[in-house]
């Protein structure tokens, strides 16, 4: 049993985080090679797929559904067969407001910790000038956009804090370790962004590993808040990067 679950563990990082956490290591690696500072170079989190807009959008509704994939493969995993069903992942719709509530809540104190990390790590050069979209001015490209916020924010919350909580409990791990490693493999996913966001998203992980594992009763065991907070700051910075850039252009312009 317990060989089954490590490979089961395996496999749906492989197809998900996991996977996107060696491509993060690998394209750091690339980035430090080069003869250009780190400091100086850009990345975009949702580039432009074609130079033709119709098969543009569909590389991106594309991208956004395959991605989904590894999710639906969790919650078939973890269904169960009495309501909530979905409740090993944390996830039931008992409070929606108050979940609603506390995530937004989540999502000012977290994004206003993370730009002050992003800020610094620009300000020592150790992180990449971030592009949240690489997407033409299209009158889909706000809802392809709020999408792919949709889609970060339920793929990590509940895979790197929901599945990994239950499935390594059934394990027999403790709190903390679930807790540091959902972190690390959050933060490990950022890595191509250079230092300060490998910090930020550790700290986020912490954070809310934390909330779900060892949080207020009220709290603990529940994914919800994790997933609007996540979407609301992604979706945030994904669509209001260009008036903050306009606005503030030597803290958030692109390099050159």
């Amino acid at each position: 049993m317990r060989r089954r679950l490590t490979a089961e563990i395996l496999i749906v990082l492989g197809l998900s985080l996991g996977q996107s956490a060696v491509y993060s290591v690998i394209a750091l690696a690339d980035r430090l090679s080069r003869d250009t500072s780190l400091g100086e170079q850009v990345a975009t989190l949702n580039p432009s797929r074609s130079s033709r807009e119709v098969f543009d959008l569909l590389y991106q509704l594309l991208g956004t559904a395959f991605a989904l994939v590894p999710i639906a493969l969790v919650c078939y995993l973890l269904w169960s067969s009495a309501a909530p069903r979905l409740g090993r992942l944390g996830i039931d719709w008992r409070h929606p407001g108050r979940d609603a509530g506390v995530g937004l809540g989540l999502a000012l104190a977290v994004g206003v910790v993370g730009i002050g990390v992003y800020l610094g790590g620009r300000a020592l050069g150790l992180t990449v000038a971030i592009d949240p979209s690489g997407l033409g001015a299209y009158w889909w490209t706000v809802p392809v956009l709020l999408l792919a916020a949709l889609r970060a924010g339920i793929e990590e919350e509940v895979i790197a804090v929901g599945y990994l909580a239950a499935r390594l409990r059934e394990l027999g791990w403790c709190d903390w370790p679930i807790i540091l490693l959902s972190a690390g493999i959050r933060a490990t996913y950022h890595l191509y962004q250079g230092v300060g966001p490998f910090v930020g998203n550790l700290l986020m992980g912490l954070l809310f590993g934390w909330l779900f594992l060892r949080g207020p009763a009220w709290f603990r065991g529940r994914t919800l808040p994790l997933v609007v907070a996540h979407v609301v700051i992604d979706a945030v910075a994904f669509t209001a990067y260009p008036l903050a850039a306009a606005l503030w252009p030597g803290l958030f312009g692109l390099p050159g």
